[in-house]
Parts: structure tokens; C-alpha cells; sequence
């Protein structure tokens, strides 16, 4: 316990808040389908998708493992640069939120780690080829796979269901989506749930209180999963509003198979150690989903919105992280406090904003559009 500094304390707070964030930003991933189409209350939907990310954060460490030790050098690494990698990925995913864009929280977090080992050690402390391999192809390659996957078992669900009767098939593949977006939760926790233990344990190993290659300790696998169940259940209701009814309208026999999709690239990958995007395997799911269905309407708008956020998602973080990390690096501790309070600022300042046109449990299936007021809502009275 010696290793544990006050620094290394803030670090991991840090982290865990990261790991918070990543929940709400993320719950659209598995539920979003399943309370577009009713097969689950929008309170039900957050609350088992939370406990089962948790359940998932203990199943595999692979991926925590990728982190820790794979795309940067872990003895060029200061806890002082996990902190500002971390402040970067925390303020993305906050303003992704904000105007309901499904970006990715893990290229957020590699983003920001990047950048600010970049800035803090020099490019040698990034393993580029490691980066390319583990995080840019899957990036590519992801969503791409489980659009194709579930365009075909969408319209093979069509198909084989054309004679049935239309309420019968609704009710059945309602019951089918409680099963299949409870597995994308668990796979949503065995993935991501795992960055931030890699986070936590990569600076648990620039501090000497764990040995390189070491893998996360049974506590931080713990607090992990707890951070990223709490988060999820609070659940991302603007997220949720644009993956539910932004990309298509969404028919029981789409959000089965995009779904199903989902969890068969996310448990394929976590199982090989790729740190890929949940949010971007999702979200292909449901674009392949509604180019399956005969006649859908797919508002391709949005989805090249989530595209160019895709885009300047990792540079972006990296960009702030290297910010954060420049003034970590020269200003010591006061520089530190500085990052801090700056990012608190700013991370407030997004909060105020959102309340302004809030998106909850019971205005969530209301629209496809998450808008940002400039002025507070007038009061009923006034309208009237």
C-alpha cells in the first residue's frame, strides 16, 4: 500500500468516474432496441443491463490486459499521464452526450491515453503497431461485420415469419429481445468494463505497486464493474433516443437480430483481447438491421453524424489528453490541480447545459432528434 500515492488515489478516482461515464454513454448499446420496441420498460431495460455488466466485468480479462500492456510502454508511464489521458476521454464522452451522438467511449479512452503518453514520454512510449493492430482494424472491421450479420438474420427473421400472424411474431421476438439484449449487457461488461481496469492496473504498475505484465487485481476488477453498473443504470437516455429511434424505426424482429449480432462480435472480440467499440458494433447492428427489413426508412443523416463523430473521436481525446498532459508534465502538482479543476468546470458546465432540454425514462420513445437549448424552457404559465 505504500505505492498508493495521493496521486495514484486521484488517478484511480479518475478512472472509476471514466468507467461511470462509459456506463451511461453506453446502455443505448444494449438496450436502446429493446425500449424502442417495448420488449422492455426503459426502467427494467437500465436496471438488468446494469447488474449484468456487472456480472460481465469478471468473466475476462483480456482485453484489461491489451490496456495495461499493450498499446503503450508501461515503463515510460507516469500515473500522471493516465490522468490526463482520462480527463480527455471523460470530456468527450460528456459532450457526445450532451447532443446524443453514440460515439465511441473506448476511442475516447485510448484517445486520451495516447496523446498524453505521447506528449509525456515522446511518440517511442505508444506502441503504434499495437495501436493499428488491437484497436484501429477492429474499429474498421467491427461495425462492418455486425451491420452484414444482422442485415442478414433480419431478413431471414422476415422471411421465415411472413405467414405468421403479426401479433404472435411481435410477442415472440419481444420475449427473444429480453434474452438477447440481457447478453449484449454482459457483453458490454466483459468488454468494456475491462479499459478501465487496464487503466487502473497500468498505473497500479507505473507506481511499482504491481509487476509489469501483472493482470488486475480481484478490487479493481470489482470497483470496475460496479462503476460501469451504476453508470449504466442511471442509464444514457439522450444516447438511447438517437440508437432507438434516430438510425430506423425499429421492428422486434430487428432489434432481435441486431441484438444478437452485437453479442457475437463483442464476446468474439473480448475473447481475443481486441479493444473494440461496443458503440460502433451496435450501432453497425442497427443499421444492418434496418437495411434488412423491406421498406424500412433509414435516416442516413444521423448515421453520418455517428460517422464523422467516429472520425474525431480518438484525435480529439488525444488532442486534450496531450493538452492535460503538457500541463501535468511542466507545472507538477499545481499543473495537476489546474487539469483538474478546468475539467470539473467544463464537465459541470455540459451538466447545466443538458437540463435545459432534459431526456429521461418518460419522454425517451418521444422523438429521434436530441436538440440543446440555448435558453432555459419558459416556465408553463408564460407559454400558455
Amino acid at each position: 500500500m505504500d505505492h498508493i500515492t495521493f496521486l495514484v488515489a486521484v488517478v484511480i478516482v479518475t478512472a472509476l468516474a471514466f468507467d461511470f461515464t462509459n456506463g451511461f454513454h453506453d446502455t443505448a448499446n444494449a438496450m436502446a432496441t429493446s425500449i424502442a420496441t417495448g420488449a422492455l420498460k426503459p426502467r427494467t431495460a437500465v436496471l438488468v443491463s446494469g447488474v449484468l455488466n456487472i456480472v460481465g466485468a469478471f468473466l475476462s480479462t483480456e482485453v484489461a490486459k491489451t490496456i495495461s500492456g499493450g498499446i503503450v510502454d508501461d515503463t515510460l508511464v507516469s500515473p500522471g499521464m493516465i490522468f490526463a489521458g482520462l480527463i480527455g476521454a471523460i470530456l468527450w464522452n460528456l459532450l457526445t452526450w450532451l447532443v446524443g451522438l453514440p460515439s465511441s467511449s473506448s476511442h475516447a479512452l485510448f484517445g486520451g491515453l495516447i496523446g498524453a503518453v505521447w506528449v509525456g514520454a515522446g511518440s517511442h512510449g505508444v506502441h503504434f503497431d499495437k495501436v493499428l493492430e488491437k484497436v484501429l482494424i477492429p474499429a474498421v472491421a467491427s461495425p462492418v461485420v455486425a451491420g452484414v450479420a444482422a442485415l442478414i438474420a433480419t431478413y431471414l427473421a422476415y422471411k421465415l415469419t411472413a405467414r405468421g400472424r403479426k401479433d404472435s411474431v411481435t410477442k415472440g421476438f419481444r420475449l427473444g429481445q429480453i434474452a438477447s439484449a440481457s447478453l449484449v449487457s454482459l457483453a458490454h461488461g466483459t468488454n468494456d468494463a475491462q479499459k478501465t481496469m487496464g487503466i487502473i492496473t497500468l498505473t497500479l504498475i507505473s507506481a511499482g505497486a504491481l509487476g509489469h505484465d501483472a493482470g488486475p487485481p480481484v478490487w479493481v476488477i470489482a470497483s470496475a464493474g460496479l462503476a460501469i453498473g451504476l453508470g449504466t443504470y442511471l442509464g444514457g437516455w439522450r444516447i438511447i433516443r438517437t440508437m432507438g429511434k434516430g438510425l430506423t424505426e425499429i421492428q422486434s424482429p430487428q432489434g432481435f437480430a441486431a441484438e444478437t449480432a452485437s453479442t457475437a462480435v463483442i464476446l468474439t472480440s473480448a475473447h481475443l483481447g481486441f479493444a473494440l467499440s461496443t458503440t460502433q458494433v451496435a450501432s453497425g447492428s442497427i443499421l444492418g438491421a434496418g437495411l434488412g427489413r423491406r421498406l424500412a426508412e433509414v435516416r442516413w443523416g444521423v448515421a453520418g453524424r455517428m460517422v464523422a463523430a467516429w472520425l474525431i473521436t480518438l484525435p480529439s481525446a488525444a488532442l486534450v489528453g496531450g493538452i492535460s498532459a503538457a500541463a501535468v508534465k511542466h507545472g507538477g502538482n499545481f499543473g495537476t490541480v489546474v487539469v483538474a479543476l478546468v475539467g470539473a468546470a467544463v464537465a459541470a458546465g455540459i451538466v447545466v447545459v443538458s437540463r435545459r432540454n432534459p431526456v429521461h425514462a418518460d419522454n425517451v420513445n418521444d422523438g429521434h432528434d436530441v436538440t440543446i437549448r440555448t435558453e432555459p424552457p419558459a416556465h408553463v404559465g408564460a407559454a400558455a
